[in-house]
């Protein structure tokens, strides 16, 4: 399992090393390019008094000079693990923003409560423990930390958007992935590179024990039709987590 779970993480990273130079046009509309959501996360910055973001997976840094743009003040600080994405990073004048560093979401290499906020942009649906990042993000993070990724629970017709709500409740879901995927846990497509099944829902109880608010809100443009909005009707969320407390 292990020895898998190194295979899929050499693929991915060289699949972002062989598309580095046209990564930002690739993924432009993933994470933070849409502008209402970047509006969206740009207020709860505001409104939080944040002055320090990390963005973990930053691939070529692209997020940070919108930030820094946003909120003059801020100190933006990125992490990356594929050195070519770095690269890209340094040619496209984003380090110009804010730091760069090169390591992995799963080990962060900064104290606890080092940044304001964390966030992350359409990356956890790239990693086989995303739990393992989450908890890197909270650890690090004082008062916010913001997620805007995939959610399995709102792609595809709506009879199979509750079939994956069912399986996912009754502890089923892994299994059934185990078989869907061969195995392998992930799929691999040639715009998104290596990916596995991931809602940002997955990672709600862990977020929920950190922080004192959640909120939760739509990332794509479906309508609210429905009180399942946006667990079973949008197939990217936004999770704001809000954490008050003023701990030693």
């Amino acid at each position: 399992m292990k020895k898998d779970g190194n295979n899929a993480v050499v693929i991915q990273r060289q699949y972002y090393t062989e598309t580095a130079v046209r990564y930002e046009q690739m993924h432009e509309h993933e994470g933070s390019g849409n502008t209402e959501n970047f509006d969206f996360i740009i207020a709860m910055l505001r409104m939080l008094q944040v002055k320090t973001v990390l963005d973990v997976g930053t691939a070529s840094g692209r997020s940070l000079p919108s930030l820094k743009s946003a909120i003059p003040e801020l100190f933006v600080c990125g992490i990356e693990p594929v050195r070519a994405l770095l690269d890209q990073a340094v040619v496209r004048g984003n380090t110009a923003s804010g730091a760069v560093v090169q390591g992995s979401g799963d080990a962060l290499p900064f104290a606890d409560k080092s940044f304001d906020g964390v966030c992350e942009f359409a990356i956890l649906h790239h990693v086989a423990h995303p739990g393992t990042v989450v908890g890197e993000m909270l650890r690090v993070a004082k008062k916010a930390v913001i997620l805007s990724d995939s959610n399995r629970f709102g792609q595809g017709p709506m009879l199979l958007r509750f079939v994956k709500l069912f399986l996912y409740k009754t502890h089923l879901w892994g299994a059934f992935n185990y078989l869907r995927t061969s195995g392998k846990g992930y799929q691999i497509t040639e715009g998104d590179g290596l990916a596995y099944s991931y809602s940002v829902y997955d990672s709600y109880d862990q977020i929920a024990r950190w922080a004192d608010r959640v909120i939760i809100i739509p990332a794509d443009s479906s309508k609210s039709v429905s009180w399942l909005h946006p667990l079973l009707t949008s197939g990217t969320v936004i999770l704001c987590a809000i954490r008050h407390r003023s701990e030693s």
